[in-house]
């Protein structure tokens, strides 16, 4: 059974403090829109799909027990929360696409004359179904993704590295690039999984690793400067990880130090493909340079676990993800199949 890092039921939403792990498993209540900002911001809850899950269902939460006499009231107080939900983390693409998407759905019921309270009823229905939407495009991104690599191993067991954490920590459930290997290991293709400790925040020492443990894959944590050589001297057979937005020509952008590993495939004649679900693809930009790049605080750096590990009054650079140009990107693959990077623009709506 994989882990549940979101618990939605009857209007109360708990996630899991992604901060404590592994130490610690600990479920926090999410009581509006400001707690569930807070979360994403403090990367309490982090990943680009559980992102937009968790802002959108901190909306379903502060209107749930709520009345509203007038539409216009409604449809105002949603779509300034939704605004400001976006603003926690602009650099993923998904919570922005939810909130868009939530703003049609109420333009088009106010113009169908629906009442207030249909209004509310429709749209936390529709951010609670993004739950089950979720874990489906997953397993279908597993199954797709899979496939793919099997195949081009000539049906041979493989060995894969990833980096950050793509798992039910970063999703509803299941998984993207951490999906495909829960699927590679279910249908018995899998020989060993490396992941990458991810500085400075060390999602895959914490989480990832937390995540293979939990599910008894067999897998080893390495260090971030460890990936040149660990390609050179082990067998990888491919590189699999997740985006936080995918744009047009195919650039993605996922947390920092994906590019350097892109490279490092490259040179080494690895694969490397983009797990992330069709949502993360956003064709409204052409090229990766359009992306903004969140920056972190210093002290991400600095500390760990609060305890100060550099010298002090030295100057951080800490941007949060890096893009990597489509030429060095083997496949994206999503719960729609696996494409070329080139192919993207011709998937437009």
């Amino acid at each position: 059974m994989t882990l549940q890092s979101i618990k939605w039921e009857n209007g109360k939403l708990e996630i899991l403090d992604q901060l404590l792990l592994p130490a610690q498993s600990k479920y926090i209540e999410i009581t509006g829109v400001k707690d569930g900002w807070t979360a994403i911001h403090r990367m309490q809850v982090r990943g680009a799909p559980a992102i937009a899950i968790v802002g959108c269902l901190s909306l379903a939460v502060e209107i749930f027990p709520k009345s509203y006499d007038k539409k216009e009231v409604l449809i105002q107080e949603i779509g300034e929360k939704l605004d400001y939900l976006v603003s926690a983390r602009p650099t993923a693409v998904n919570i922005n696409l939810a909130a868009n998407e939530l703003k049609q759905l109420m333009l088009t019921l106010s113009n169908e004359n629906a009442t207030p309270a249909l209004i509310k009823e429709k749209i936390i229905s529709r951010i609670t179904s993004m739950l089950k939407e979720d874990i489906a495009d997953n397993k279908a991104i597993g199954e797709h993704g899979a496939k793919e690599i099997i195949k081009n191993q000539n049906n041979k067991s493989v060995t894969i590295l990833t980096h950050c954490n793509t798992g039910s920590l970063a999703t509803a459930g299941y998984g993207t690039a951490l999906g495909i290997i829960r699927s590679l290991y279910n249908n018995g293709n899998l020989e060993h999984v490396y992941c990458t400790e991810t500085r400075p925040y060390n999602q895959g020492a914490r989480l990832t690793a937390y995540e293979l443990v939990h599910d008894r894959i067999p897998s080893t944590l390495i260090c971030d400067d460890m990936v040149g050589s660990l390609m050179k001297t082990k067998n990888i057979s491919a590189v699999v990880i997740g985006a936080d937005r995918i744009v047009a020509n195919g650039d993605t952008a996922n947390k920092i130090g994906t590019y350097q590993i892109a490279i490092l495939a490259k040179y080494h004649s690895v694969p490397f493909y983009i797990a992330a679900p069709f949502t993360t693809i956003d064709f409204s930009l052409c090229h990766g340079d359009e992306i903004k790049i969140e920056e972190r605080p210093q002290n991400e750096l600095t500390e760990i676990n609060g305890v100060r590990i550099a010298a002090e009054n030295i100057q951080c650079w800490n941007p949060s993800f890096d893009v990597t140009p489509a030429d060095l990107i083997s496949g994206i693959i999503t719960e729609k199949g696996v494409f070329k990077p080139s192919e993207l623009v011709t998937l437009k709506k």
